[in-house]
């Protein structure tokens, strides 16, 4: 994999861009660390970013102050160009203008053969992001590259970490379907009724995946 550019928008080293830094990457407060922040919020070594099986993983190395991606608190993320990580008062982007254009312009049907578009963007990667944002109808470009580009599966799981996988999945599909079952759906008034029983199954729902990412991100730990 080729090297990463980190580029800093928020904190005392805003406007510093870090590039082509090539993985395994460290980010905190102290020397020895791929990327130092000069934040006293930031941990000595905060989070590492390393490379497996082609994807960028992020790993939150039991911080003081905890890491958010995309503004959700996390111990283990997968990383995509156009990803914001918050670590204490810093916040940094991964990707260049151009990489993030480009995932942008992927997300947009046809982009990529529009001849129109292609010579718009030409080598200016202002221009390609700013073309790529109209093409996607999009005023929040994050919220195009979050929404719009789901997971991928992960590959090369043993049979047993598919069926373990599969059992995770389809656990939550029921839980979830039982819930649709009940839902009062008033489709005149396009609205959709919870009451407080079915509330707070949603909620159970939402709490057991919070406390399954966390035992994931602590496995990664040990």
């Amino acid at each position: 994999m080729a090297g990463i550019t980190l580029r800093v928008l928020d904190g005392a080293d805003r406007g510093k861009i870090f590039e082509d830094v090539m993985t395994p990457v460290t980010i905190g407060r102290e020397e020895g660390n791929t990327i130092q922040l000069n934040d006293e919020r930031v941990s000595r070594f905060h989070v590492k970013i390393q490379e497996d099986n082609d994807k960028l993983v992020l790993t939150d190395l039991e911080s003081t102050n905890g890491t958010k991606v995309n503004g959700e608190d996390i111990q283990l993320r997968i990383l995509r160009v156009g990803d914001m990580i918050a670590l204490g008062r810093s916040t940094l982007l991964l990707g260049t203008r151009q990489e993030i254009a480009k995932r942008l312009a992927n997300l947009k049907p046809g982009f990529a053969k529009n001849p129109a578009s292609d010579n718009n963007l030409g080598e200016n990667s202002e221009q390609m992001l700013e073309v790529a944002l109209k093409l996607r109808g999009e005023a929040n470009w994050q919220a195009a590259l979050h929404e719009a580009d789901p997971p991928d599966i992960p590959k090369d799981l043993s049979p047993g970490q598919a069926a373990e996988l599969s059992e995770l999945i389809e656990y939550i599909q029921i839980r979830m379907r039982k819930l649709i079952s009940t839902v009062d759906a008033d489709r005149n008034a396009h609205r959709i009724t919870l009451d407080a029983s079915q509330w707070q199954y949603l909620l159970d729902i939402n709490s057991r995946l919070a406390e399954l990412l966390r035992k994931i991100g602590h496995q990664n730990d040990a």
